[in-house]
């Protein structure tokens, strides 16, 4: 890893439009997560499930300006990938997924396994490295009901390190990722305690406790929850993320938009 935790001389900006999307602008590039600005109503999920959506996005996908890479968790759930979401990757130089999603999308889309790296041109003539790290949608075993999903760090050598965790349930897998690139500086955590009764009502991404718990284990020193409102099968929203990173005296590093 090139990045630096310590390396705060720049702000990394980051706006979140609900649900999973966030523009994260990182080396004069920007970068898209998880595209979903349908508007609410229930998306089927399978045959038989449907995944109900709350809320608008605070943006239309139009008004976003040009996004020069996509870094999309999952392709398999409505949640994180809808319709509209779909439509704008067709205009998206690179989408980065899974490596079936890649296969699935086409276009521009190019799959990661987790640890591997692509490097990006930027602007200046430097370099932004992004690392795919591993993901957990679920309790242990729970992949081939989930699916592959797959997160993402942003690296440069001048510039603040971003984790970006997908949809990601496990601590075990957070600790795997802090041994390897951290700490690092903003971490973009999936939150929202996703429940289901797929598993009997287990966590699909991280709880609020579990959230302050991953900013200690990565050293962060900010915080940009997402993925935690617009969608009916989230439990705990806003006021349980203040009131967690507040009981963990970790509230200064919770930035809420």
């Amino acid at each position: 890893m090139t990045g630096s935790s310590s390396a705060t001389n720049e702000q990394i900006d980051i706006r979140v439009f609900g649900g999973p999307s966030a523009l994260i602008e990182f080396g004069g590039l920007r970068f898209l997560t998880d595209p979903a600005f349908d508007e609410p109503g229930e998306y089927p999920i399978g045959t038989e499930r449907f995944l109900t959506k709350t809320a608008p996005a605070a943006i239309d996908p139009a008004d976003l300006g040009p996004i020069d890479v996509v870094l999309l968790s999952h392709d398999e759930h409505p949640d994180n990938l809808d319709h509209s979401g779909r439509a704008l990757l067709a205009d998206v130089p690179l989408v980065l997924t899974t490596s079936g999603g890649a296969g699935r999308l086409g276009g521009t889309a190019r799959g990661l396994a987790p640890w591997e790296t692509v490097e990006l041109p930027r602007p200046d003539g430097g370099t932004v490295t992004v690392t795919a790290t591993p993901a957990q949608h679920g309790p242990d075993g729970c992949e081939p009901v989930t699916g592959e999903v797959v997160g993402f760090v942003l690296t440069a050598s001048d510039l603040p390190t971003v984790y970006v965790s997908g949809d990601n349930a496990s601590l075990a897998v957070v600790e795997k990722i802090a041994a390897r690139v951290g700490p690092v500086d903003t971490a973009v955590l999936f939150a929202g305690a996703a429940r289901t009764p797929l598993f009997d009502g287990a966590l699909l991404t991280l709880d609020s406790a579990q959230a302050a718990e991953a900013t200690t284990i990565l050293g962060a020193r900010r915080v940009v929850p997402v993925h935690f409102d617009s969608w009916g099968h989230f439990t705990e929203g806003r006021s349980a993320l203040i009131d967690a990173f507040t009981a963990a005296g970790l509230i200064d590093r919770l930035e809420l938009s």
